[in-house]
């Protein structure tokens, strides 16, 4: 089957493109709506890409502006600014990731009704729309972000089954999915993340933006929150290390920002450059898979930026690195800054390694994360009341 996200840069921004004229009122009338497989018009399908870095929010957000104003395409700017409060908000907690991992290898181990968790999967429940959601996540990677509200109501509260093996088949399936907007928006379906406030699929809401495609019976007529111990105060983001722009680097790129030419552009002196498409980094098969396709077009972009030797490597590796580094005298390898996931808590493991070596990992953030996350410390609301003034701060809007 033709994969409905082909994992290249000249894709990402053909998309935005064509998406840009439809990203004001268009948008906003018509972004609840789930017309199902195909049938995705009203939204961007922008998100693999925006995850994996492919395409930066930055460059979608400002050729949006470019087109509307802020109050036209407010629903589609605040949709995007959804993913970096999600990652930011993780960021300063990250033992929420860490939480949920061992919840989810718990419930692995534990949870009793294994038939039911393989029912829900494969779409076999008997429940009107669930079970099409299901196999349309499968068999495409995508799911429409009213539908995966939906699911995950309907997975908690009706089926009665552990939210973390929900979040975990999303994970597995999803092209866009990454630790902080998957485990936060399952978190807040299920009354964790906002404590007491839940997420209760209706057959009514169901029906109306399905267009009347589903109409499900038999759904839990109530959202009991779920509860769970305290979680850490936001701890600081740390702050970016300085690089030496005029001296010689190894470019390191992760599937978390494979645009990272325009992170890093001239003066600085990248002489080689590893694209790593390991997918023990990835948070899913879906995920791995669309990095792996992309490698070969970051391979070839760069390339061309740098006019250096790139290489690609399915594993991350310090001695490779190391070796890398060594043969052209770099003493830095440079890095698009990976958030909470599994790629940091690669990268935090080989750190020590290539320290040993007196070589520097210097994981650099992009400014928009540099703004934005730092917002992140409560709820959504008091984080947009900042979009204005970073938006300004970037130069995408006047002050």
């Amino acid at each position: 089957m033709t994969s409905l996200f082909p994992a290249t840069r000249i894709e990402a921004q053909q998309r935005l493109s064509a998406f840009v004229p439809r990203a004001g009122r268009e948008y906003t009338s018509g972004r609840n709506t789930d017309n199902g497989p195909n049938g995705h018009s009203h939204v961007s399908l922008l998100s693999p890409y925006l995850r994996h870095r492919l395409i930066t929010e930055r460059e979608v957000v400002q050729s949006v502006l470019t087109r509307h104003s802020i109050a036209a395409a407010e629903k589609y700017v605040q949709e995007v600014l959804w993913r970096t409060y999600w990652k930011g908000w993780l960021e300063m907690r990250p033992g929420i990731w860490s939480r949920f991992v061992a919840e989810r290898d718990q419930m692995q181990d534990s949870f009793p009704n294994a038939r039911a968790i393989t029912a829900a999967e494969n779409g076999m429940t008997g429940i009107d729309g669930f079970d099409d959601w299901a196999r349309e996540l499968v068999e495409t990677g995508y799911l429409h972000n009213h539908a995966r509200m939906w699911f995950a109501s309907i997975w908690i509260f009706t089926l009665r089954l552990p939210w973390a093996l929900g979040a975990d088949f999303f994970l597995r399936h999803l092209i866009d999915a990454d630790a902080a907007s998957n485990t936060l928006s399952w978190r807040w379906v299920a009354g964790l993340q906002t404590a007491g406030k839940t997420y209760l699929a209706t057959a009514d809401n169901i029906a109306r933006f399905t267009g009347g495609r589903f109409c499900p019976k038999g759904l839990a007529k109530e959202a009991v929150a779920l509860t769970e111990a305290p979680i850490e105060a936001p701890q600081q983001i740390p702050e970016m290390p300085d690089y030496v722009t005029r001296s010689s680097a190894l470019l390191l790129v992760t599937q978390e920002d494979l645009s990272a030419e325009t992170l890093f552009p001239p003066p600085v002196q990248i002489e080689a450059s590893i694209v790593v498409s390991d997918p023990l980094l990835s948070c899913g098969e879906r995920s791995a898979r669309f990095m792996a396709d992309a490698a070969k077009d970051t391979t070839d972009r760069l390339t061309a930026q740098y006019r250096s030797s790139v290489s690609h490597s399915k594993t991350l590796d310090a001695d490779e690195l190391i070796t890398a580094a060594q043969a052209i005298k770099a003493r830095q390898i440079l890095t698009a800054y990976a958030p909470v996931g599994p790629a940091a808590d690669a990268l935090k493991a080989i750190t020590p390694k290539l320290s040993d070596a007196g070589i520097a990992l210097l994981q650099i953030q992009r400014s928009w994360d540099t703004r934005f996350w730092p917002h992140a410390k409560k709820g959504f609301f008091p984080f947009k009341e900042q979009i204005g003034a970073e938006l300004a701060a970037e130069g995408i809007i006047a002050r």
